[in-house]
């Protein structure tokens, strides 16, 4: 099985930059897809980004977050730059164990989650 710990989240204001941590156990997190997905309050949980043998992103924070994976660290990055209100929310990383060759971005394709770490943008 894999188990996540994501750390990073905080209180920042607009257009400063947080770098979200989500460190595995288990397989090697280079034999799986991981997904970054956040949860606004009132909102749906909705995906972010993910890292297979591609990367993709939500249009939402494409151009401003980047998805990077340190295999010796068994760790995935979230960098996000020039963070805005609405980027608000709740972040949790995701393990999808069927290794696609484009991360998925439905939520229900992923089987072990993160507790999630807050992320809180003021104006």
């Amino acid at each position: 099985q894999v188990q996540l710990v994501e750390s990073g989240g905080g209180l920042v204001q607009a257009g400063d930059s947080l770098r979200l941590s989500c460190e595995a156990s288990g397989p090697k997190i280079n034999s799986y897809n991981v997904g970054w997905f956040r949860q606004a309050p009132g909102k749906e949980r909705e995906f972010v980004a993910g890292i297979s043998f591609n990367i993709r992103y939500a249009d939402s924070v494409l151009g401003r977050f980047t998805i990077s994976r340190d295999n010796a660290k068994n760790t995935v990055y979230l960098w996000m730059n020039s963070l805005k209100p609405e980027d608000t929310a709740v972040y949790y990383c995701a393990a999808d164990l069927q290794f696609t060759d484009v991360p998925r971005p439905n939520e229900n394709e992923y089987d072990y989650w993160g507790q999630g770490t807050q992320v809180t943008v003021s104006s």
